[in-house]
């Protein structure tokens, strides 16, 4: 078993991250701190804190040079980061040491990579909230559809009282639309870094404020208007966002493995997995797997907040923390949504084990539509004790709580133990879900 299965040959289509998976290479992060060099170079030049022929040299430079990450090893390993050799191996790139010279003027290694991170950030953040869009399409029809689907619902594992299966997916779909509506708040986190060594900006010229700003417009990234090296704040709310998302996804997983069970199988997935010894098996992999990312980036995420854990102006412990969970829990939660998608698009409810579910009952989940019925009569107590010796007697004489309420009370509604007509604001829910939904996935007009 590799060290991660994200990256692995056999097991990346298990833990499918999509395009999330190639902004999270050497090769990606290189090229994304060449951009941010590039930048700071233009930016620099334009307000005359560097030769404006040497900016565009190394603006130029910064999208034709060819920097091979394996060439950076060794002094990473010796300086605790990559930028010193990346600077090293970009100027000899340049083959122009008159302009080279002017590379990184001012900046800390730092700058450069959360900047650059940011960069990856906000890709990973637009493909997060594709796949949070494409899932809503697809809930919304589904829950529209099956409004007025009566199923059993389920309290501490046990039958409680009919609901609609619309309503359940609903109850998936809820937080999508709150993490899309939060969407552009999170990326106001997408914060640009220029501050120097010990973020105070001393030697970026004399008008670091502005160059900040400048950089900051240039990259299309939040100015945060001051040095953010220990205030990890911009890191951990992306990642808030992205574990929310795994964490909905987990508990969409977790309803659809019981579901699945033998026995019952209310829900048909599309996709569902062979058994290796035995073919009458579907396993449901797909929920499986999204409840294993959710707990993954759940526990990610509890290390990763030992990250604000900064020492003084800068400390590379809890730095080294970010790189070794941030790009982890960001293709997890990735992971774990592309599933939500494919899922939300294939799965389809068992509408006859569900009415099966209903009726093997034998009327026992309108035991309290029964109550509040006889309570219109009597006071709720005695209704309640009845009901009570009612579900008891049908339970030791095996017969249906409907039969031996009519026998009692031959007065009650004909269709009083019909499901579809106990089912409260399920079908309401469901709709108006399903109109939010799309509200929320519709594109802006502009």
């Amino acid at each position: 078993m590799p060290a991660t299965p994200f990256d692995s040959a056999h097991l990346s289509g298990l833990f499918p991250t999509g395009d999330t998976a190639r902004l999270f290479t050497d090769s990606a992060e290189v090229r994304a701190m060449m951009l941010v060099e590039g930048a700071l170079a233009q930016v620099q030049g334009e307000q005359g804190v560097i030769p404006m022929e040497s900016a565009k040299a190394i603006q130029r430079a910064s999208l034709e040079c060819q920097i091979d990450p394996v060439g950076l090893a060794k002094a990473t390993a010796q300086n605790g980061v990559s930028t010193p050799a990346l600077v090293a191996s970009f100027r000899e790139a340049m083959m122009a040491p008159e302009h080279a010279a002017y590379l990184h003027w001012g900046a800390t290694s730092q700058d450069i990579q959360d900047t650059a991170l940011m960069l990856r950030l906000r890709q990973a953040l637009k493909l997060q909230a594709d796949r949070l869009s494409a899932t809503l399409t697809a809930l919304a029809q589904l829950a529209e559809d099956h409004a007025e689907t009566p199923m059993a619902a389920r309290t501490y594992g046990q039958h409680a009282t009919p609901t609609a299966f619309g309503a359940v997916v609903a109850q998936w779909g809820r937080p999508l639309i709150s993490l899309l509506a939060g969407v552009d708040a999170v990326r106001k986190n997408l914060k640009v870094s220029l501050s120097g060594a010990a973020g105070t900006a001393s030697a970026l010229g004399p008008d670091p404020i502005a160059l900040r700003a400048a950089l900051a417009a240039k990259l299309n990234l939040e100015d945060p208007g001051h040095s953010w090296h220990a205030d990890r704040a911009p890191v951990l709310n992306i990642a808030a966002w992205f574990t929310r998302c795994a964490l909905a996804a987990g508990k969409m997983g977790e309803d659809l493995v019981l579901a699945t069970q033998s026995g019952i199988a209310e829900v048909t997935l599309g996709g569902s997995g062979g058994s290796s010894t035995m073919p009458q098996k579907q396993n449901p992999v797909a929920p499986s797997a999204m409840i294993a990312l959710a707990r993954h980036t759940q526990g990610l995420h509890a290390t990763l907040e030992g990250a604000a854990l900064h020492r003084q102006q800068r400390d590379g412990a809890a730095w080294f923390t970010e790189w070794l969970t941030l790009p982890q829990l960001i293709l997890a939660a990735s992971a774990a949504s592309t599933h939500m998608q494919e899922v939300a698009q294939t799965l389809a409810p068992n509408t006859a084990a569900m009415q099966a579910t209903l009726d093997g009952t034998g009327g026992l989940l309108l035991a309290e539509a029964l109550s509040f019925e006889l309570a219109r009569q009597m006071p709720r107590p005695k209704a309640q004790a009845i009901v009570k010796d009612l579900c008891k007697r049908a339970q030791e004489v095996n017969e249906p709580l409907s039969k031996l309420a009519r026998e009692a009370y031959p007065d009650l509604p004909a269709a009083f133990f019909d499901p579809t007509a106990t089912l409260g604001t399920a079908p309401a829910e469901a709709r108006a879900f399903a109109t939010e939904a799309r509200a929320a996935t519709k594109p802006a007009t502009t």
